[in-house]
């Protein structure tokens, strides 16, 4: 897919909370041996004052910083999340508020499970790609939520970043093309009034992450008769790192061109905004003519991918707001898994 009009990211921002306990603290309190293999080192964790709307806020008001432009000529933001705040209120707008995007623009909240985030940044290439909109906002927030004692609390962790779309000729990126590949594969799940959701363990794999993410990387790579090569950089959602190198090896891409994109063994799986946190870390270090491949996965299931090319302008406005490696190294850990259920509200009382 391409939009009639040359768009581009005209601004990028991330956000990671400080918290962070260690997977091993978890894998203690659960009997688990001390030499047991798990799926990351370490997960991201919201403090008491976090939610996804207050770090949504962060990482948008990083992408106003970078991208130069006054909040005014925002026409949209959405924010793509499976873990906000209020059942019925939308987030997009407290986000909008806080930015000073109101009130003349449109907002409204996207849920599709881990790729939430990218379907945003869909959207808004479209606003902007056709003529409706001068710029558009694109957020991918999680502080996603995991049952005690199940597997997904080892990486369901919190954080997320935020792309704001523009004409290609103040980009830091253009976009090229873009392309999504969507069926009803139900791997991963929460139903009303549960807590926690669920998930197709072995299902995830295949045919859910794995199908998707190929066939949605394929379909844009014969689209623009390129081959893993032609790019510098590729990212891909990142639920663990055994996905990430397989999907990569997969399709012919090397873990050279991964490597900084692949930011889930020190955060967990920020969920919709996972894939996200990994293009702007790639944004950080790319330099003006690189291209860059990125490719979400969301359960439910779809992948959407496109395909970038950095900009002249991309290195000196990356300076304006916090790296993604800043976030990484700002970081205060978690040393007891009872102090980690209190500050997640872990521990239910009624």
């Amino acid at each position: 897919m391409r939009t009639s009009r040359e768009v581009g990211i005209t601004g990028y921002g991330a956000c990671i909370p400080r918290p962070r306990i260690a997977a091993r603290v978890i894998a203690a309190a659960w009997g688990r041996p001390a030499d047991s293999r798990l799926p990351v080192l370490e997960k991201s964790v919201p403090s008491a004052d976090e939610d996804t709307v207050t770090m949504a806020i962060e990482a948008a008001r990083g992408a106003l910083l970078r991208a130069r432009v006054p909040p005014a000529s925002i026409r949209a933001v959405w924010v793509g999340t499976e873990s906000k705040p209020y059942a019925v209120k939308p987030s997009s707008t407290i986000v909008a508020e806080a930015i000073g995007a109101v009130p003349w623009v449109s907002a409204a909240d996207l849920e599709f499970a881990c790729k939430a985030g990218s379907e945003a940044m869909q959207a808004a290439c479209a606003y902007v790609g056709s003529g409706m909109a001068e710029h558009a906002l694109a957020i991918g927030m999680d502080a996603a939520q995991s049952k005690p004692g199940d597997a997904l609390e080892f990486t369901a962790a919190a954080g997320g970043a935020a792309f704001l779309f523009g004409p290609s000729s103040t980009a830091l990126a253009v976009v090229e093309a873009s392309r999504s590949f969507v069926t009803d594969t139900p791997d991963f799940f929460r139903r009303q009034h549960m807590h926690y959701p669920e998930h197709g363990h072995r299902f995830t794999g295949e045919p859910a992450y794995f199908r998707h993410s190929f066939e949605a990387s394929r379909g844009l790579l014969e689209e623009l008769g390129r081959k893993p090569s032609d790019y510098r950089w590729a990212v891909f959602h990142q639920p663990n790192p055994k996905f990430v190198r397989r999907i990569a090896a997969d399709l012919g891409f090397d873990e050279a061109q991964i490597g900084p994109g692949a930011v889930v063994d020190r955060i967990g799986n920020t969920y919709s905004g996972a894939s996200l946190l990994g293009l702007a870390a790639v944004l950080d270090v790319a330099r003006s003519g690189d291209r860059i491949f990125f490719c979400s996965y969301g359960s439910g299931a779809g992948s959407d991918a496109f395909s970038l090319r950095a900009a002249p302008g991309l290195e000196e406005a990356r300076g304006a707001a916090p790296a993604v490696a800043d976030y990484l190294a700002r970081r205060h850990p978690i040393d007891d898994y009872g102090r980690y259920l209190r500050t997640t509200r872990g521990i239910r009382l009624v």
